[in-house]
């Protein structure tokens, strides 16, 4: 297949995604080459570029920006990366905005089903990136647990959590990657938010729900959005005709050292 028609394969089922303003596109490369055989990653990182080559691929899917910024190939960026992109022929798609809210499937869909927490929400935020999963009641401090024993197996064994370990809990709030926020949460009924670091930067937003008693687990934005990478790669595989996926795991970006070994 040419790369404009992959791309087109999921900006044509995606009627809330804005064509003339999404992120998804072909960061670099011929939007007209061949394919038929790609990469999916959640961050085109240099070491993934790598990789790519050594697995002698030149073309990669992907759901973060290639270049630290969503404006993407409009940048005129320079460097290491980039002469290794020019140099090995790479041609970058990426699915962001279209992943995001794909149903069943997408970012928030996969996480949950992760976490074990099912496959429909009980309720979906107005802008669709946030949802609510109901589950019984059980202690913060156990469902936290739950969560990092799931999350080490790619990377993250250990979650942040403020809030009473002992309350009581069972409106789960999950979200994609920065659309996390949560007044958001709140004003969809969970009582507990699952959050990423990128969505949850600002010091004020977690201070407002421990005083307000809503209990946060906190978690790494590659984390969170793993899932996805592996169910993006199976739907490439299972309704794109003629490209063959394969995933590159990313996982956590940090790797966590404290005095005692993890």
């Amino acid at each position: 297949m040419k790369v404009n028609d992959i791309l087109e394969h999921f900006l044509s089922r995606a009627d809330w995604v804005n064509r003339e303003t999404t992120c998804d596109r072909v960061i670099l490369g011929d939007p007209d080459a061949e394919v038929d055989r790609c990469l999916v990653t959640w961050m085109p990182s240099l070491k993934a570029l790598r990789c790519l080559v050594d697995r002698g691929l030149n073309f990669m899917v992907c759901h973060e920006p290639t270049f630290w910024s969503d404006l993407g190939g409009d940048v005129p960026y320079h460097g290491e990366k980039l002469d290794h992109i020019q140099d090995h022929g790479i041609t970058i798609l990426r699915n962001h905005d279209c992943w995001d809210r794909w149903p069943d499937v997408g970012i928030p869909w996969s996480w949950a089903q992760f976490l074990g927490l099912g496959t429909q929400p009980a309720a979906i935020g107005a802008d669709g990136y946030q949802h609510r999963y109901d589950i019984d009641p059980v202690p913060l401090e156990t469902f936290a647990r739950d969560v990092a024993q799931r999350c080490g197996a790619i990377g993250e064994p250990l979650v942040q959590v403020t809030g009473d370990g002992d309350q009581m809990i069972s409106r789960i709030g999950i979200g994609t990657g920065c659309g996390c926020q949560i007044s958001a949460y709140q004003e969809i009924g969970c009582d507990c938010s699952i959050v990423c670091d990128d969505g949850s930067c600002y010091w004020a937003d977690i201070q407002r729900a421990e005083d307000t008693g809503h209990p946060v687990i906190r978690v790494n934005h590659g984390t969170s959005e793993e899932p996805g990478m592996v169910t993006l790669t199976q739907y490439i595989n299972d309704h794109v005709d003629g490209l063959h996926a394969d995933h590159l795991p990313h996982g956590s970006t940090f790797e966590l050292i404290g005095t005692q070994p993890v």
